[in-house]
């Protein structure tokens, strides 16, 4: 087949642009996602020959391999790991396959340090060849064709590429990248010996480049044209001793793994052995990316068996609501032939999995305890994804509640740094339940007449604001023996609204008539009307059943397209407002009517809901005014 010229996708094109025009202020970072990408070819290849064998050929010595060229200023990155079909060099070097795209390219802010740590959320990093070149030059071949079906694929960073058939004996693939004026550093043996040895040196796959000429006669001839050496470790990281490895060490190693570009908060390295054996390398990352809410993208840790590469999102290791984890799982108890149906059914997965969950909650209540400020940076980003985690997770399901922060009305200003234990430790001897408000925002639940009382009495609610933490404490039930009470909901003890005295309960029985009053001038709006105890200065507020949806859940549902059972309010009435009063007073239905309806629509606003008919209440509202002043 001649050469075919094709189009980028919209959204490669504008990464392409991006890229030529330096979006990275370290350009050596290149390197480290080309060699990452050979690495990642190699243990595929590892993988399918588990199956086939053939697909050595006759090569099983598996490498990646760098020339730099100064005089011609090129730089080539060869492995001979799995390569590609014409095929799939289309898919994987023409488009972007990651979702999110759209949404990375929005982000971006055009300012180089927080943009260049955008790139590894996407699995873009090919494509950062072009910060130092302006031509890159791929020629592959997959493992198993005929030497006649490789590929070339040229771009000089435009809105095309060319592909055509050549022919190529060595499976594998190689990227040639040359160089721009800017950038002919990399061209240098000893700047490439570098950089390899800064950020690759943990790859488990040798990284070979010519050997140096000798400096003198006396250390020794020059070495062969084609002699190499390897100038990693090539030793998996994970499979070292824990004294042995650095901090650096660790926090390179979690670039390679995550293709993200700042260091991660935590890790835990671990090793176990007797009923299972297996070594775990897990990571808390310290941003979330943006498509972390989707929980459709594939997420796992990269798992190997025995040191073989198996699959870089083995997802039946961690439950969705710690997705956010990166990290490596090697075992040696799990079939090298499993398939991933199999792999989710074993009771080797299942006791890993286990152990697992219980060390990253450990490692994030360690965080909690020891370093509050690290941690409080690592709720705003994902506590949300962990709130998923009762409801998924009943085991754990108080211990994930033990990370969960909250303001409260004991806190200042927007800070969620209140924890259940933190509540419980405060709570007044009488008290046995944890009490929160469910609220659109923080100003509003600040400022909530469903507070009253309870600031009156000095006990402390908790303030959720997040559209998923109702759903979220209605899958915790308890903590610590205290269950929890909305309290907007059911009845109020009496330790918090304390018991009513005569004059309380002589005022109750003579407002019976106001009550039925406004009931019927609500027509069937509100369940019930009843005295309230919850108010110290409103007129009114809505109540519902212990077990009935809050607003705020409702609203989840219908936004959901699912049904919504018709939940009925109960109107709550001070009977000591002076509103109330004025009620009582109004012998005209149509007044009394106004006056009802009045009380009603304050009280769905102090609910955070909406009026049916606002224009409906400023009229009303207005007509109440002008009467006072007359």
């Amino acid at each position: 087949m001649t050469a075919e010229t094709l189009g980028f996708q919209t959204e490669a094109k504008q990464l392409l642009h991006l890229m030529i025009h330096s979006l990275y202020s370290n350009k050596e970072i290149f390197l480290r996602e080309l060699i990452s990408n050979a690495s990642d070819a190699v243990d595929k290849l590892r993988f399918e020959a588990l199956a086939d064998s053939s697909l050595y050929e006759d090569s099983p010595d598996l490498r990646v391999r760098i020339d730099a060229d100064v005089d011609a200023r090129t730089i080539t990155i060869h492995d001979n790991g799995i390569g590609m079909s014409r095929e799939e060099a289309i898919e994987h070097l023409g488009t972007i396959a990651k979702s999110g795209t759209s949404q990375f390219l929005n982000g971006l802010s055009g300012d180089q340090k927080k943009d260049a740590q955008l790139i590894g959320q996407f699995g873009v990093g090919f494509y950062s060849a072009f910060i130092v070149a302006d031509k890159v030059v791929v020629e592959t071949r997959r493992a198993g064709l005929a030497a006649d079906k490789a590929v070339r694929w040229t771009c000089e960073g435009e809105a095309e590429y060319t592909i055509e058939d050549i022919e190529k004996s060595d499976r594998g693939t190689s990227v040639t990248l040359h160089l721009k004026e800017d950038a002919e550093e990399y061209a240098n043996d000893l700047r490439v010996r570098s950089t390899i040895k800064k950020y690759s040196d943990h790859i488990a796959v040798p990284i070979e480049i010519k050997k140096l000429a000798p400096q003198s006669e006396e250390e020794g001839t020059e070495p062969a044209a084609d002699e190499y050496q390897a100038i990693n470790t090539a030793t998996a990281l994970w499979t070292r001793p824990r004294n042995d490895i650095k901090d650096e060490e660790y926090k390179e190693f979690y670039k390679y793994v995550s293709h993200d570009f700042e260091d991660p908060i935590t890790w835990s390295h671990n090793r176990v052995e007797g009923k299972l054996d297996y070594t775990s390398l897990l990571y808390i990352p310290s941003h979330a990316p943006f498509d972390l809410h989707n929980r459709e993208v594939s997420r796992g840790l990269k798992l190997y068996i025995q040191r073989t590469f198996i699959m870089d999102d083995a997802s039946q290791f961690l439950p969705l609501y710690l997705r956010f984890v990166k990290g490596v799982l090697d075992s040696s108890d799990l079939p090298l032939n499993v398939s991933r149906e199999i792999l989710q059914g074993s009771p080797a997965v299942d006791s890993i999995r286990g152990a697992l969950v219980k060390r990253v909650l450990d490692m994030l209540d360690k965080m909690a305890k020891e370093t509050p400020d690290v941690y409080a940076k690592f709720w705003t980003e994902f506590g949300g994804v962990l709130k998923e985690g009762p409801a998924e997770d009943s085991t754990n399901a108080e211990k994930i509640g033990g990370l969960f922060r909250y303001a409260s009305t004991k806190t200042e200003g927007d800070v969620l740094s209140a924890s259940f234990s933190d509540y419980i430790s405060r709570m007044k001897d009488s008290q046995d339940k944890i009490y929160y408000l469910v609220a659109d925002s923080l100003t509003a639940a600040r400022n909530s007449t469903y507070l009253e009382v309870f600031q009156k009495q000095g006990v402390e609610v908790l303030l959720l604001t997040d559209r998923l933490d109702e759903w979220t404490i209605s899958h915790l039930y308890e903590f610590d023996g205290k269950q929890f009470q909305d309290i907007t909901k059911g009845e109020l003890d009496e330790s918090i609204v304390g018991s009513p005295d005569k004059d309380d309960e002589s005022k109750t029985e003579s407002s019976t008539d106001v009550m039925d009053k406004i009931k019927t001038s609500l027509n069937g709006r509100v369940d019930s009307v009843r005295a309230t105890r919850r108010l110290t200065d409103s007129p009114a507020c809505l109540v519902y059943a212990e077990h009935a949806l809050s607003p705020q859940m409702r609203k989840m549902m219908e936004a959901a397209g699912q049904p919504v059972p018709e939940d009925k309010p109960i109107l709550e009435v001070n009977i000591n407002h002076p509103l109330v009063a004025k009620l009582s007073e109004e012998a005209g239905d149509e007044k009394s009517g106004e006056l009802a309806e009045l009380l009603y629509d304050q009280a769905v606003l102090s609910a955070g809901e909406q009026l049916d008919n606002p224009s409906l209440f400023v009229k009303r509202l207005n007509q109440l005014l002008f009467e006072e002043r007359s």
